[in-house]
């Protein structure tokens, strides 16, 4: 009679491959994860330079950024074809990497004259922690030929802080602070707006501390937004 030996995988041996299985699977998960995000952040970051370049290009000659807003940035070319989504009622908006919604507006440049539309607001909403902290933190010019006055950065209402920011604001230029903004209904610190809450690093450069303080929203809940004229 001849004998047959069959080897066979034990239990023991089959659960330490799946565990090892296991393992590869969540490493590479979160690999991919980390470089998404880092993908996000320097798609962020050409958009908002291609924005800020094409938008002053744009209103060069005319000399203030009069009716400038999402539906006329549109309009203009100025916005990477990317960024523009259709919302409801087939209506075009502006979306970031992250999913988050843009807003690009008009605003005063010099804190006497506010009524001027001599400047303009980008805010970038829906930002996870560290992309709000690595952009916030990023090199985003300096000096007149930069045009920028300012950035904030946080995990509640910003866009009211930097947009109290102007060129003849002395104070933008000291070290950067962090300010609380106002709970829903009251008053807050500098820049803060009624119904804003959370905090925000404002001025420029925000440090990285201050950034990491600001933008503490849980997942993807900050926002950065930036003032040029």
């Amino acid at each position: 009679m001849k004998h047959f030996n069959e080897n066979g995988r034990s239990m023991v041996e089959m659960l330490g491959v799946l565990a090892i299985i296991g393992v590869l699977s969540v490493g590479g998960i979160a690999g991919y994860s980390k470089a998404m995000n880092k993908y996000k952040i320097n798609k962020t970051t050409d958009q908002v330079s291609m924005l800020v370049a094409n938008i002053r290009t744009l209103f060069s000659s005319q000399g203030n950024y009069e009716d400038l807003d999402n539906a006329n940035a549109i309009k203009f070319g100025v916005v990477p074809e990317d960024m523009i989504k259709t919302g409801s009622n087939n209506a075009q908006i502006l979306s970031n990497a992250f999913g988050g919604e843009v807003t690009i507006e008009a605003a005063p440049a010099r804190s006497n004259v506010t009524d001027a539309e001599d400047a303009f607001v980008i805010t970038y909403e829906g930002l996870s922690a560290e992309a709000c902290v690595t952009i916030a933190t990023g090199d985003w010019g300096s000096g007149q030929a930069s045009g920028l006055i300012g950035i904030a950065a946080g995990s509640g209402e910003v866009s009211g802080a930097v947009k109290a920011l102007y060129v003849d604001d002395t104070s933008r230029t000291q070290a950067t602070t962090t300010i609380v903004a106002a709970a829903p209904g009251g008053t807050g610190g500098s820049g803060a707006t009624e119904g804003s809450a959370g905090s925000a690093a404002v001025t420029t450069p925000i440090k990285v501390t201050d950034a990491v303080t600001a933008c503490s929203g849980d997942g993807s809940g900050n926002t950065v937004a930036w003032k040029y004229y």
